[in-house]
Parts: C-alpha cells; sequence; structure tokens
C-alpha cells in the first residue's frame, strides 16, 4: 500500500473544508495549529514535512480540540520540546493519551502501522510500556463507546479509501 500525504489532505478537505472552514497543510519544519485570520480565511492544521503519520497525528489534536480551543494558536496547548525532564515527559503523556488513542484509530483505519511517540529523544529515558498500554485502553474506549462526530467521519474517509468494505474493531488495533 502506497500512502501519500495529499490522498489525506484530499480526504480531510472533503470531511472538513465546508463544516469546519479547516484544512490539513503539510510541508512545515515543525507541526502547528493556526485559527482562521484575516488573510488565510481558514484554520490550518500545518503537519511536518510531507511525514502521513505526523498528518495523521495533528488531525488527532484538532478532532481533541473542543470549538474554544480550536479558536486558539497550537489549540493553547503547553508544549515541552525534546529534552523533556521525566516530570515533563509525564505531563506530556497525560495530554497525549487522547491524542495517541485516535492516531492509532486512524492509522488501523487506513491499515498504516502505528506505534506511539514518546517525542523526548534526548531527554530522560522512560518506559514507554505503561504509555501504550494507557493509549491502547483509550483507543478501546473510543471504539465501545463510540467516536464522537469529527474523529467518526474521518475514519468512515480512511476506511473508504485505504480499506473499502472493512470495519474498524478493537481486534484492528492489535496490541499494547
Amino acid at each position: 500500500m502506497q500512502y501519500h500525504c495529499d490522498d489525506l489532505v484530499t480526504l480531510f478537505d472533503r470531511c472538513f473544508a465546508v463544516d469546519f472552514n479547516t484544512r490539513l497543510v503539510g510541508g512545515y519544519p515543525e507541526p502547528e495549529y493556526l485559527p482562521a485570520d484575516d488573510e488565510s480565511g481558514f484554520h490550518r492544521i500545518r503537519f511536518t514535512h510531507d511525514y502521513f503519520r505526523s498528518a495523521l497525528h495533528e488531525v488527532a489534536h484538532w478532532c481533541v480540540a473542543g470549538p474554544q480551543r480550536r479558536l486558539l494558536a497550537d489549540f493553547g496547548y503547553w508544549y515541552a520540546p525534546d529534552g523533556r525532564s521525566a516530570d515533563q515527559q509525564g505531563a506530556f503523556e497525560q495530554v497525549e493519551v487522547k491524542p495517541q488513542a485516535l492516531e492509532w484509530l486512524f492509522c488501523a483505519a487506513a491499515g498504516h502501522r502505528f506505534d506511539v511517540s514518546t517525542d523526548n529523544l534526548s531527554g530522560e529515558a522512560t518506559d514507554p510500556t505503561p504509555f501504550r498500554t494507557r493509549v491502547h485502553a483509550q483507543a478501546v474506549s473510543y471504539l465501545e463507546s463510540g467516536l464522537h462526530e469529527r474523529p467518526a467521519r474521518f475514519v468512515d474517509a480512511l476506511l473508504a479509501f485505504y480499506r473499502p468494505g472493512a470495519v474498524l474493531t478493537v481486534d484492528s488495533l492489535g496490541r499494547a
């Protein structure tokens, strides 16, 4: 299977450009969310370079953000860059459980490999297993309780494009 970010951009635009005035755009050195302004006229989810997983991850953050957060640059989230202490890493992982669980569902819908990202290559070493377990449990919870409108719409679009006729189930996720 070939995975191209242009396909994700097209799918995202079909799902959300009109209803949410939001566009997915790639080619940036760092991911960033920018609310609409006078110059652009629409909200922008910027993802890193042309990385498929970066696009899915940033869409997941957008899906988690509520209406008020979608009016703030980077949804108003705190972010400490690579090189975090163990305490900072714990705080990072706390806010990353839900977006990474949605990213896992998006990857499963597209038939793409997923693993959690601790995004702390030069920081204090931590065991990713507990984080992976929490992300998996959240992904299972999303599937069992039902996805909200935006992630459900994107999962459906990914399934239709990458795996026509497939259904996303807990078994689709694999193990934590």
